[in-house]
């Protein structure tokens, strides 16, 4: 899941250097946590947190199909 959020978040912004994205686990979630440029976070999250609900649909999606749904999908941006 990682490396798919790193490769979606990379494609919307310009300082593709600034991007990183880390993968640790709780009790009873995954979290995703991605860190752009502050100038960047706009197109990260898009107009009223469209890009940002996208990306996290997308994540959930694929969990769901993998055989993931035992814990929670939490996709974070700072």
């Amino acid at each position: 899941m990682q490396k798919l959020v790193e490769y979606i978040v990379k494609e919307l912004v310009d300082n593709k250097d600034a991007v990183k994205v880390t993968q640790f686990e709780e009790t009873d979630s995954y979290v995703i946590n991605v860190k752009v440029a502050p100038e960047e976070m706009g197109r990260v999250v898009g107009k009223s947190g469209k890009n940002a609900q996208a990306i996290r649909t997308i994540v959930r999606s694929l969990a769901g199909k993998q055989g993931c749904s035992d814990k929670k999908i939490i996709v974070k941006f700072d």
